[in-house]
């Protein structure tokens, strides 16, 4: 293998908008993102209750208050 021509491996910090911080190792020796797992909803389990909140909003749009 050649010398000198595979990039400089570091442990690299995480910023996250959040505030939150991580390490892990990267070409690069700081990364900024603008969502991590912390604040993502899929990985927090807010996801499940906004898909929920958009099927009983779409169910009452298309049938909306049926009264008998």
């Amino acid at each position: 293998m050649k010398e000198d021509i595979q990039p400089k491996y570091y442990q690299a910090k995480v910023v996250c908008n959040c505030g939150n911080e991580f390490v892990t190792g990267s070409t690069k020796p700081e990364i900024h993102v603008e969502i991590c797992s912390k604040c993502h909803p899929f990985y927090t389990g807010q996801q499940k209750a906004a898909a929920a909140r958009g099927r009983i909003e779409k169910f009452n749009r298309k049938y909306g208050n049926i009264t008998k």
